[in-house]
């Protein structure tokens, strides 16, 4: 699993793949997992990317992190490309 640091704290993430299913300009979206279930994500979770934007239909890999609440929240939104 990765690590990525958050706020100083580093946390383990646990990564998913899924397909784009909307995505508004303030750089929020949602997705939704090969098991149908959707999935939003913030402009925190976005920027980590260094994208500007997202087309419905794009493939992402999303990273997760448990959240407080005992619940799981998209820390990272990563696009899926090729490799040659």
């Amino acid at each position: 699993m990765p690590e990525l640091a958050l706020g100083g704290l580093l946390v383990q993430a646990e990564a998913m793949q899924g397909t784009v299913s909307n995505f508004h300009e303030d750089t929020s979206g949602e997705v939704v997992l090969d098991n149908g279930r959707r999935v939003p994500f913030d402009a925190a979770a976005f920027a980590v990317s260094g994208h500007r934007f997202l087309r419905p239909g794009q493939r992402v890999a999303l990273e997760c992190a448990p959240a407080g609440d005992g619940e799981e929240k998209v820390v990272a939104v990563r696009i899926l490309t090729m490799r040659s």
